[in-house]
């Protein structure tokens, strides 16, 4: 699968291979246990993302820290009412007032969170498409916050953080966590000079820290 930026056909210059493809009927999902985190307050999430479903919750992304269908420390990115929930158990709830229908578009999203800024705004971020879009709710983290648990936890995309239902319904391509780093968009994207087009860059040059 080809990403050509959002709503088009145009030829960006830089190609992503491939994508996988999730089916919410089938309880697609990928998932790994994470190791000693480089850091337990930064961390930056980035992804590709085609939705084939509406209507209906789906999870991009999350992190569980006990696994299990309670776990007591969670952080996840998922589509409620078309928009886009960023939620982090505790303190932390991003919610977009833009919805995010067309089946048709790639949209990317990146997730930087860093608890030791001091401008509470600035200790978790989205960005749509290269943007940071307007939000209807945000709450934010204390300073320092650490994401508790995060040694031996789950983490995974197209899975819920108790590890049941709300499958990711789409496309998924050149999904990135990068441990350690607080990132923003322009690591994984570019406005194209001409079309003004987000589209994807080469990050074969990125280091992603112990996860």
């Amino acid at each position: 699968m080809i990403i050509l930026g959002t709503n088009s056909i145009k030829d960006t210059g830089y190609d992503v291979d491939n994508s996988l493809r999730f089916n919410t009927g089938s309880s697609d999902y990928l998932n790994r246990t994470l190791g000693t985190p480089t850091s337990d307050k930064i961390f930056t999430f980035s992804a590709w993302v085609k939705r084939s479903t509406l209507g209906s919750e789906g999870y991009v992304f999350t992190i569980g820290s006990n696994g299990g269908s309670s776990p007591s420390h969670w952080y996840s990115i998922r589509y409620a009412n078309e928009k886009i929930y960023v939620q982090r158990s505790g303190t932390g709830q991003l919610i977009t007032n833009a919805v995010y229908r067309d089946i048709s578009a790639w949209y990317h999203i990146v997730l930087t969170n860093d608890t030791t800024q001091g401008t509470e705004s600035n200790r978790i971020k989205l960005y749509v498409n290269g943007e940071q879009p307007s939000l209807s709710t945000a709450t934010y983290p204390s300073q320092n916050t650490i994401l508790d648990g995060i040694d031996g936890a789950r983490c995974a995309i197209s899975l819920t953080y108790s590890g049941t239902g709300n499958y990711f319904g789409g496309y998924m391509s050149e999904v990135c966590f990068v441990d350690g780093q607080a990132l923003d968009a322009t690591s994984f994207g570019e406005f194209d000079s001409d079309s003004g087009i987000w589209k994807p860059i080469d990050v074969s040059g990125l280091t992603f820290g112990n996860n």
